[in-house]
């Protein structure tokens, strides 16, 4: 690998190239060429040059144009300009837009030299800033934003995610329904390189196929009825930053092989259009599903799941990690404390008793929830049990899974048995049965219809 600072020459006249490339190359520098802006960007994207030298006037895309281009897809390359005189304000504009510097034509090749070699110099020491600032907000990150949990199993996974967060690879988080997928989701991108950037998640669950394509790859104008515009997607929306997609396992095939096609190409083809647009973009997938067994029963893609299984993360239900349900309420209850004056600010000994002994089938979701509730129907310091649900405090004596169900009952039978003790113990009421089960209500009604529980 070459050790001389890569330079991306952007100018549209070839004459030009000629020049500056014997010189540039003479003076140490490895040189890569474009003859318009746009070609700039793309060799930009692909090469990520140490220094980047372009002229300002340009049919279509002006030097000012990339460099604002620049300048958001990476705010530390230092961007060196040439002018005439008769654009010499547009130099100064560029200067004040982020340029490091700008050289008027003709060029004298000492001054040009050094005006590079001086922009590299800023640049090296910009990164160092950057890196440096990240570096602290990474130490605030672990102490403000670290998943909480002691438990031997949890901190196995937690200690998994901050030791990959700094790669870009494609991390598939597995877990039940409301086990704080997201959080880690969430924690990762801001341990990352990315953090800096935007953090976009979206459910699968949650949309219809159509309007899933659309919301992930964008579409253009006429493309379906009520596309009006053209709509960019969340994968581009993403750039530079990390994209959270859950319930990824309820993706449609269709869908599924469009994802595939983003992992292998990093680039997206908006419903309705022919045009494919690069994406950089860190993918963080999520899952409550047995993904081995629906690409066993053609329900998900092998390939796209090795695509996604790069590094995997298994987070434990509630119930396997039993000495953190004391630790995640009383931090609940401490938040709200923070944000109410007069809310409680412990729980009796019988409540906590309670808490432990309960078998959180909806995971920490479902404990933040039962102590918001109790937090809402208590008024003095203390919560007691009788702020918790009749589903703690009287356990049901049927068990979940019945007498002639087999001995090892699949997930799906486990979920149908769970979904329909919830609705029973929230009276039907589906909005709240949602809530409790950590799941998008048009979720729910799906499950309802697959498992018949319509009665």
């Amino acid at each position: 690998m070459s050790d001389k600072p890569v330079l991306l020459l952007i100018d549209d006249e070839q004459s030009v190239h000629d020049a500056l490339g014997v010189l540039l190359r003479e003076e140490g520098f490895e040189v890569i060429s474009a003859l318009t802006g746009a070609e700039g960007l793309e060799r930009f994207q692909e090469s990520r040059p140490d220094i980047v030298l372009s002229d300002i006037r340009m049919p279509k895309m002006t030097g000012v144009d990339v460099l604002q281009e620049i300048r958001e897809r990476d705010p530390n390359t230092p961007v060196v300009l040439l002018t005439a005189q008769a654009s010499l304000q547009s130099a100064i504009q560029a200067v004040n837009l982020g340029a490091t510097h700008y050289v008027q034509k003709p060029w004298v090749n000492e001054e040009l030299v050094a005006v590079l070699h001086r922009s590299l110099s800023y640049g090296v020491v910009a990164r160092e800033n950057t890196r440096l600032k990240k570096e602290l907000r990474r130490r605030d990150t672990r102490e403000v934003l670290r998943p909480i949990g002691e438990s031997p199993s949890f901190r196995k996974a937690l200690e998994l995610a901050e030791s990959v967060a700094g790669s870009d690879s494609t991390i598939l988080i597995r877990g039940e329904s409301g086990s704080g997928k997201e959080v880690f989701a969430r924690y990762i991108h801001e341990l990352s390189d990315r953090a800096d950037q935007r953090f976009l998640s979206l459910n699968c669950a949650a949309l219809p196929e159509g309007l899933l394509e659309s919301e992930l790859f964008g579409h253009v104008k006429g493309s379906f009825t009520g596309a009006v515009r053209d709509k960019e997607g969340l994968f581009v929306a993403a750039s530079q930053g990390s994209f959270f997609l859950d319930e990824v396992g309820e993706m449609a095939p269709s869908t599924q092989v469009k994802l595939l096609r983003v992992l292998q190409q990093r680039e997206v083809i908006p419903v309705g259009s022919t045009k494919a647009r690069p994406v950089d973009v860190r993918l963080i997938a999520a899952t409550n599903r047995d993904l081995e067994r629906d690409i066993e029963q053609g329900r998900f893609r092998r390939d796209l799941y090795y695509r996604l299984n790069v590094i995997s993360v298994e987070l434990p239900a509630l119930r396997e990690r039993e000495e953190d349900v004391p630790i995640l309420a009383e931090h609940f209850l401490q938040r709200h404390a923070e944000e109410d004056a007069s809310a409680p600010t412990k729980f009796s000994s019988d409540a906590m008793a309670v808490l432990q002994e309960y078998n959180w089938p909806g995971n920490v979701r479902e404990l933040e929830n039962v102590v918001e509730r109790a937090v809402v129907l208590t008024s003095g310091s203390t919560i007691g049990v009788n702020a918790l649900p009749n589903r703690l405090r009287e356990p049901p004596s049927v068990p979940l899974v019945r007498e002639e169900s087999p001995a090892n009952p699949t997930l799906e039978v486990i979920e149908r048995a769970y979904i329909e003790h919830v609705l029973k113990a929230e009276a039907g009421n589906k909005t709240r049965a949602a809530e409790v089960l950590g799941i998008d209500p048009s979720t729910l009604y799906r499950k309802i219809k697959r498992y018949e529980l319509e009665a």
